[in-house]
């Protein structure tokens, strides 16, 4: 985001997890589900059996909201829509204009050519 000119609100989603209500707003302007944003490395995940279908939403959103870290992030807010930004580069069609620079990523990994293309 910063590469194309738009800083970022970083919300630290550890610290200040969002809302229930607003992790329901989230995932519906995404058009996501709750198991969608599970993430299940590094987390409690397996030992929660997370895993298994009779887990409800709400029940989902329990043990999200008990354990934050279980949610799949980042999580991109801008006028052109919401949404869960992996990979990274997934942010670039939130973008109001796409960026002409290249760039590459922490890891090395190419994401926009010198022409300013999206490498895939």
């Amino acid at each position: 985001m910063r590469h194309c000119g738009v800083e970022p609100q970083v919300i630290e989603y550890l610290k200040a997890p969002p809302s229930r209500d607003e992790l329901r707003r989230l995932l519906a302007d995404m058009g996501l589900g709750v198991r969608d944003i599970l993430r299940e490395r590094g987390t409690p995940y397996a030992e929660l059996g997370l895993d298994q279908p009779h887990w409800s939403d709400e029940q989902l959103l329990d043990f999200i909201e008990a354990h934050p870290v279980l949610m799949n992030r980042p999580i991109v807010v801008t006028p052109k829509g919401t949404r869960l930004c992996r990979p990274s580069e997934a942010v670039l069609e939130l973008l109001p204009q796409p960026p002409m620079r290249p760039f590459t990523k922490e890891d090395g990994e190419t994401v926009l050519n010198s022409e300013g293309r999206r490498v895939r």
